[in-house]
């Protein structure tokens, strides 16, 4: 990808030559080459290699200065020579690089076979794994495209343009495009001038228009790039050079790298620009975005801790505007290669770009769900269209009108990094609204305020809300899962049903019915039958009481504080899966971990007993050899409350 600010850090080996003549040519070209001086190293690199020179560590630099530059099409040579080259020991990281150039050329087969080679001598990459995990990935990818109405911003010239943000019905955007300066230089590592930030308007399509130099103050003579702003308009966190009050700051190998910056909006000037406290001169922190709260800070970063080449990273901010210590996402998120310029949509939506999940060449544009409790729902290729062989990033997209505008250097750009506008058609992630209404059973009015649990699966609780006026409910739902709807409401009976949600966009129905609680018990009835309670769930293997659980057990205590004097035998019981003997302990355990549970709670242990029976009281055909549904088994794992004494 041609564009200053690209985080990568090349690995370099120091090797010596067995001919004199291009011994000093090419330490120089060494020199440009550590110093990420990649266009002029390329050309010293290509002018010894045409007088027939051959060196795999030469031709390991040629391919990387093209492969960082976002030039696969040219790295495919190089790392074709490295290849030919007899005898010669590869690392494993250009079987990964080498594939995804041949990607970038529509070489896909012969990309697949070195990515082969690339797992048997690299299983414990990720992106090894991912491969052989994903060998169907470019079904799912033809799965994924077409959902994308790709056109040209109309705002791009014939350098570099990329990473735009939304600000004041504008579109803020980096280009090189500002030569008006005899004294403007050139980047050594693309040939491209040093990046500002441009602005220009948007109309009601958001169509933008009109691209001018903008926000004189966060402009300096160095890069400057990728801004977010706050909600309120006052707060921008932009990525600069290291360079801060006419001072440039270098790492220990004298190289300047870049730093994530913060300015405030005074009047209409951005005032109090300060580099953020977890910067570094030794490593780079780039390409900032927001959660929709505003409370964390998503960016990208080299530092330590970084398990590729680049990471993406969050860190907290805190009420007082200072900030928490930064969070690698990890290797859900992160790969060995690159991952880069995050976006966080309103919907809670991460995208990012990354070379190290399966994909159609280069960088590539992925999505996954943030869920509440901070971890990730499975990563998805968003598709051709807005993939292309080339590379591809900084996607942002408004949730309401599904437009938005990516990055790519792919064929047919005006400039080197051109911005495409985009209309999203259909949504990645295939979800449905879960709804309907709670209604008494016998009258068949609507019940109010009645409580709706939603359960995964597993029975996970995942949602809870209160039926409005008319008793009406919904959820917001994933297409293909399966799920549990739970009503209560005081003075009915719980009741619950299960539902498998379509796989397509739309809605699906689920009224709920309650009966009125005119439960009677007497001696020797299962208490629990009389709440619904159709068992207490624990974990897997464990005898925990969940949250989930602990909501029925609150029902069964509530009865024992009105009855002084009923007593109870709790029984619990397995399905047939594991052995006799442990199923006969584990239920034990749970049946005790109950009765301990009511007793913290205050109901006195003379008035508990309780045993567990393991799988000797299955009530399905689902013994020992006997396929089943889960389903089939989560009718034996069953909790019971046999009133004994009342």
């Amino acid at each position: 990808m041609k564009r200053n600010i690209l985080l990568c850090i090349a690995m370099i080996s120091v090797f010596s030559f067995n001919i004199y003549s291009q011994k000093a040519k090419l330490a120089n070209a060494d020199k440009k080459y550590d110093n990420y001086a990649y266009i002029d190293a390329i050309k010293t690199y290509e002018k010894v290699a045409e007088k027939g020179y051959k060196s795999a560590p030469m031709f390991q630099k040629i391919g990387n200065a093209y492969y960082f530059n976002g030039e696969l099409d040219k790295a495919v040579k190089w790392y074709a020579e490295l290849f030919a080259m007899p005898d010669t020991v590869i690392e494993p990281t250009y079987y990964y690089r080498y594939a995804q150039s041949l990607r970038a050329i529509g070489e896909n087969n012969k990309a697949d076979q070195i990515l082969k080679e690339f797992d048997k001598i690299s299983a414990d990459d990720s992106r090894a794994k991912l491969f052989k995990a994903n060998t169907n990935y470019l079904d799912e990818i033809k799965a994924n495209s077409g959902r994308h109405k790709i056109e040209n911003a109309g705002i791009n010239s014939q350098y570099s343009d990329y990473g735009s943000s939304i600000y004041n019905n504008k579109i803020v955007f980096t280009s090189a495009r500002d030569t008006g300066s005899l004294g403007q230089r050139k980047h050594s590592w693309t040939d491209q001038h040093f990046t500002n930030l441009y602005s220009a308007d948007l109309d009601d399509q958001m169509s933008p228009s009109n691209p001018v130099k903008a926000y004189r103050k966060l402009n300096s003579k160095f890069n400057e790039a990728t801004p977010v702003f706050t909600k309120d308009g006052k707060t921008v966190y932009f990525t600069r050079n290291n360079y801060m009050n006419g001072k440039k700051g270098k790492n220990e190998n004298g190289i300047t790298l870049i730093k994530l910056y913060k300015a405030t909006l005074e009047g209409e000037k951005w005032i109090n620009i300060q580099e953020l406290p977890f910067d570094s001169d030794n490593y780079s922190t780039a390409h900032p975005t927001l959660s929709p709260d505003e409370k964390t800070l998503y960016f990208a970063s080299d530092m330590p801790g970084t398990l590729g080449m680049s990471d993406i990273f969050k860190v907290q901010i805190n009420e007082d505007g200072s900030f928490g210590t930064p969070v690698n996402l990890g290797p859900a998120i992160n790969t060995e290669g690159r991952e880069t310029f995050p976006f966080v949509s309103q919907e809670n939506e991460l995208y990012f770009a990354s070379d190290g999940h399966p994909g159609v060449g280069g960088l590539d544009i992925f999505m996954t769900k943030i869920n509440d409790d901070g971890s990730f729902n499975r990563i998805q290729n968003i598709g051709m269209d807005a993939n292309s062989p080339k590379d591809d990033f900084a996607y942002i997209i408004d949730s309401k009108s599904r437009k938005g505008f990516l990055s790519s250097n792919r064929d047919g750009g005006q400039g080197y990094d051109d911005i495409y506008k985009f209309l999203e058609t259909r949504k990645l992630i295939c979800e449905q609204e879960l709804y309907g209404e709670i209604t008494d059973k016998e009258s068949k009015l609507p019940l109010p305020n009645s409580k709706i649990m939603l359960f995964d699966k597993k029975m996970n609780i995942l949602k809870t809300v209160n039926a409005d006026e008319k008793g009406a409910y919904s959820f917001m739902v994933e297409c293909s899962k399966m799920y549990t709807v739970r009503a209560e409401k005081e003075g009915y009976g719980t009741n619950e049903k299960q539902v498998t949600i379509p796989y397509e966009n739309g809605k699906t129905y689920l009224p709920i019915e309650l009966e009125k609680d005119q439960c009677k018990v007497t001696v020797g009835d299962d208490l629990g039958k009389c709440f619904g309670i159709r068992n207490i769930y624990f974990d897997l293997d464990k005898s925990n009481i969940r949250t989930e659980a602990a909501l029925d057990l609150e029902k069964i205590l509530d009865v024992l504080n009105q009855y002084p004097s009923m007593k109870l035998d709790i029984r619990s019981h397995t399905d047939s899966r594991a052995s006799f003997k442990y199923n006969e302990a584990l239920s034990d355990r749970r049946a005790k971990s109950t009765i301990n549970w009511l007793i913290k709670n205050g109901v006195s242990a003379d008035r508990l007993t309780g045993k567990g029976y393991g799988e000797t009281e299955l009530v399905n055909k689902c013994s020992d050899g006997v396929k089943c549904t889960e389903e089939e088994h989560q009718m034996n794992r069953r909790s019971e409350f046999i009133i004994t004494a009342l």
